[in-house]
């Protein structure tokens, strides 16, 4: 998936991340939603998730019985255009080393298990479809106003349309203290990996069978599925 307007669509639909640096200590990985800026109008947007806006690597890992050979990447990708905000709770940004070095974001997007049953008779290789963006960059520290504009918006994006949805405005003195509990970031992603790992390489009658199968009970992924188609 060599698309960067993929990958921001990825990030809007799927902005709960896993972030992982490389610290002087070792590998640290912390959990958080992201916010996807839009470069048309410079906004800060997110993709719906069942997550609240506070607290697997999809790389396909070499040949194995759940992996298949129809993965598209791109690990050196202009990705320039792409931008995302954050925070994080303290002291992880300790952890993290936070704006020291390059740090990785995953974003995983639907996935699940392909059974070969649903294949040709000779065919016994079962497989696993996802799509999955690895984005690198290295962190900027936001002030603490830009930190509390993000969590506003943040808080904004997954309280609208819900009945007796909150915002941080309400207390404002009050939220704003609790924010200080957090360190805000934004990652300009350098590059990116890419993959849209979705049974393209079956037979096109195959293909419908797995859509169906799979939407039964995963209908994004075989939304996905039929993207691609």
């Amino acid at each position: 998936m060599t698309d960067p307007d993929e990958v921001r669509r990825l990030i809007r639909n799927n902005p709960w991340a896993t972030i992982v640096s490389p610290t002087s200590q070792g590998l640290v990985a912390s959990h958080y939603p992201v916010l996807l800026e839009e470069p048309s109008a410079g906004e800060l947007s997110a993709g719906a998730s069942d997550s609240g806006p506070t607290s697997d690597s999809g790389s396909d890992s070499g040949p194995n019985p759940t992996s298949n050979s129809d993965s598209d990447s791109d690990s050196d990708s202009d990705s320039d255009e792409i931008s995302i905000v954050s925070h994080f709770g303290r002291p992880d940004e300790q952890l993290h080393e936070l704006g020291q070095h390059e740090v990785l974001v995953i974003i995983q997007g639907p996935h699940d298990y392909v059974s070969a049953s649903w294949y040709e008779p000779d065919d016994l290789v079962s497989t696993w479809n996802h799509v999955t963006a690895h984005l690198y960059g290295t962190p900027e520290i936001l002030s603490a106003e830009e930190n509390y504009t993000v969590l506003s918006r943040l808080t904004d994006h997954f309280e609208q349309g819900r009945p007796g949805g909150r915002s941080l405005a309400e207390d404002e003195a009050g939220t704003r203290r609790a924010a200080k509990g957090t360190v805000g970031l934004r990652l300009r992603v350098t590059r990116f990996d890419a993959r849209s790992k979705l049974s393209q390489n079956k037979p096109a009658a195959v293909q419908d069978r797995i859509v169906e199968e799979v939407g039964l009970t995963n209908p994004a992924l075989a939304e996905e599925m039929r993207r691609v188609r």
